[in-house]
Parts: C-alpha cells; structure tokens; sequence
C-alpha cells in the first residue's frame, strides 16, 4: 500500500510538470488556429472594440503592418461583406502567427478541434486553478503506465523461454521505457525542446521552434 500511494504522489508531480507544459503554445495539437481558441478569441475582442491591440501580441513586430491591414478592412466592412472580411482578417492573423513560429498553415480550424488537456488548460488559466487540468493529466498518465507496465511485466515471465516470446517482451519493454523516460524528461525540463534549445546554443545558433508550435 505504501508503494502505491508514493507512485500516487510521484505521478501528480509528473503531472503537475506536463500539465504546466501542456500549458504553454508550443504543442502541434495546440489550438491557435481554431475558431474558439485564444487567437480569434482575441480577435473577437479586437473586432468588437475596434482596437487592435489585443491580437498584436500574437504576431511580432515585422508583421503588424500586414496584421492591421486586414483589420482595417474588416472593421471597415459592413452588411453582407462583413463575415468575409472578419474571416479574412481571421485567417491573415492566424497565418501570419504561425509562420512567426516556424508552423504551417493550414487553414481555420472549427470550435472544439482541440486535446482535451489543451481546452483543459485554457480552463485552468480563466478559473485560476489547474486542479482539474492536474486531476486529468495524472488520470491518463496513471492509465499509460499501468497499461504498458502489465504488458511489459507478462511478457518478462516468459521472455527465455524462447526467441519469439523473447522479442516479444522486447517490444513491450522498449515502449514501457520509452513512454516512461519521455514522461519523466518532460516533466523535469529535459525532453527534447530543451535539448535542442541547448544543442543550438552550443554551437552558436538559435533553437527555432519549427513546425511542432502551436
């Protein structure tokens, strides 16, 4: 009993860690080009009070011009040409967004595309506590492990008694230590984000983001 509850305790930590990851925009499943994350939410909130500061931090400074161009445009329009233009304006913020980290386009996305621990996360930053992002995060992290733990430890029983149940418990064991060493890697800063920020400061360059933002 004693050992469960201190794995208990170690995968809230972990999932303190990843939510806190989850968290921050650098995910491919992050939700910036969908039409209910923060992105056009801020957009909304630019259209609605025609003033375009709130968006202008999604976007860096080379690129504001064009970024006030399309607002202008959509502030502007009016009657049937005004959902056009919002959506143009839309699609020219998120585009140009994404190209600022290094991520393909690839067009508006509709409301709920997104993970679950995402929208969770949004949730979290809006309520002020991320015990429901941690509670969820720890659940399927919890379910991982044991899933390929089980499979992992079955296979051990048997992985001498010849070569095909030897290869079998090989296959199991690479994808429970694999699974493993990547939660725990996150969860302590050092996956691979970090390694090629590193790796990129070592020999004088910079650690692009590239096409895994959000």
């Amino acid at each position: 009993m004693k050992t469960i509850q201190v794995v208990k305790i170690t995968l809230t930590g972990i999932a303190v860690a990843v939510a806190l990851t989850f968290a921050i925009p650098h995910n491919a499943a992050a939700h910036c080009d969908t039409l209910d994350g923060p992105v056009i939410q801020d957009a909304h909130k630019a259209l609605e009070a025609k003033d375009i500061t709130p968006v202008l931090k999604w976007v860096k400074a080379k690129d504001e011009k064009a970024v006030k161009a399309a607002f202008n445009k959509a502030v502007a329009a009016k009657g049937a040409n005004a959902e056009a233009a919002h959506n143009k304006f839309f699609a020219t913020l998120v585009k140009i967004h994404r190209a600022g980290e290094g991520a393909p386009y690839t067009g508006l996305k509709p409301a709920g595309a997104v993970e679950p621990a995402v929208a969770e996360a949004d949730r979290a930053l809006a309520s002020g506590s991320a015990d429901a992002l941690v509670k969820l995060v720890a659940d399927d992290i919890t379910a991982g492990i044991k899933k390929r733990y089980e499979r992992a430890a079955a296979a051990y029983k048997h992985k001498d008694e010849s070569v095909a149940q030897g290869r079998e418990f090989v296959e199991a064991y690479v994808e429970f230590t694999h699974y493993v060493e990547k939660l725990h890697m996150d969860a302590t800063g050092k996956g691979a984000h970090d390694e090629h920020k590193e790796h990129a400061k070592q020999h004088g360059g910079h650690a692009g983001h590239g096409a895994d933002k959000h």
